[in-house]
């Protein structure tokens, strides 16, 4: 049986806390929705910052709803030398010694001391889905995605939870590496 998955792009952007939100955009403020994301519960909201790095500025750059516990910016590798800034690979959350930057709202700046990351390629599952492909949390596979530039992407970590969606997310740089506008990647452990 030949094992498929659905894969996004998932481009540039930023988590905030309820904190950072409030300076940046007034005491009070509420993400509002934009698009709903494939994963349950997010969405693109219509807020967008600038992100300052020491060479240059990202701007206008999408918010991530909802809220989060540390505020964190999601960047391809690309970005990163565009920012001037040298992002590691994580995980989402795991931010503890990664780059620095400034991020400018309408109504404030906020400086973060930490929390620019390159994502890791990781692979949504839900507990049934991990099951019937036969997947572990914490898992790391590989997914071929096919056309003119096919690719074969290693280092994916599998994450599974009950609330996920199926999906394996990839940042700009991968994607126009594979020339891939969307659709599925067959998984290859």
């Amino acid at each position: 049986m030949e094992k498929t998955i659905l894969v996004e792009t998932s481009a540039r952007h930023v988590h905030v806390t309820k904190e950072h939100l409030e300076i940046l955009f007034g005491k009070g403020y509420e993400l509002t929705v934009k698009k709903m994301l494939s994963q349950p519960g997010q969405f693109a909201s219509n807020e967008r910052v600038d992100v300052v790095g020491p060479k240059s500025t990202i701007k206008n750059v999408s918010i991530l709803g909802p809220i989060r516990p540390a505020t964190q910016v999601e960047v391809s590798a690309t970005d990163a030398r565009t920012l001037g800034v040298t992002a590691p690979i994580r995980e989402s959350g795991d931010v503890a010694g990664s780059a620095p930057c400034k991020l400018v709202g309408p109504a404030g700046e906020v400086e973060i001391g930490e929390g620019v990351i390159i994502a890791k390629r990781h692979m949504h599952l839900t507990p049934a889905a991990a099951a019937e492909l036969g997947l572990k949390d914490k898992q790391i596979v590989k997914v071929k995605l096919d056309g003119e530039r096919a690719l074969i992407f290693d280092e994916i970590v599998v994450r599974v939870k009950d609330t996920f969606f199926p999906a394996v997310h990839i940042d700009t740089d991968e994607a126009n590496a594979a020339a891939f506008k969307g659709g599925n990647g067959t998984i290859i452990d």
